[in-house]
């Protein structure tokens, strides 16, 4: 009995030690816009996206399923699903990479500037990409915020002729997690 006590106490010790390693939030969010001025607005957020922080070593890994992304209008995000992002055969979009110079010890209340460097997967290709973020600590945890472009041809995106002038190549993308 005292063994089996020990054990219990011991794995929940280490858990603790490992968990303290790394950050995490479950209801991250993504804005895209993909809008052209003077047209309907093309813009989707989706709420639950997964992001993981190793402390130690500002790897940082992230992932976003497709048919998350909500739209104002229910026909743009049949479109979006079924024919732009083919979510069922591509469910989701993963980034893996490093923040630069991160030392988790160092966060405070000031906002600092940091610059990632990783792989973004999307519709099944993948691209390197570097983009800058801020990175602070408040009482609620660790906030990330990015804004950063990407050019939907880069993932073989394919955006028809017909609806060529309504929705730009160039997606905007807002990222505003909330780690803990």
């Amino acid at each position: 009995m005292k063994k089996r006590l020990f054990l219990v106490f011991l794995i929940v010790g280490l858990t603790n030690v490992i968990a303290q390693d790394r950050i995490i939030t479950k209801n991250g969010k993504i804005t895209f816009k993909a809008s052209v001025i003077s047209f309907e607005e093309v813009k989707a957020i989706n709420e639950s996206v997964t992001c993981i922080i190793n402390t130690k070593t500002g790897e940082i890994a992230s992932l976003a399923l497709i048919k998350g992304f909500r739209f104002k209008i229910a026909l743009m995000e049949e479109d979006f699903n079924e024919n732009y992002m083919e979510s069922n055969q591509y469910p989701k979009a993963t980034f893996r990479g490093k923040i630069e110079n991160f030392d988790f010890s160092k966060l405070s209340s000031d906002v600092k500037k940091y610059s990632i460097n990783g792989k973004l997967e999307i519709h099944g290709k993948t691209k390197e990409i570097v983009v800058d973020a801020i990175i602070y600590r408040t009482v609620n945890g660790v906030v990330l915020l990015s804004d950063f472009s990407v050019n939907s041809e880069d993932f073989n995106i394919k955006i028809p002729a017909i609806v060529s002038k309504k929705v730009t190549k160039k997606v905007d993308i807002n990222l505003d997690f909330i780690l803990q």
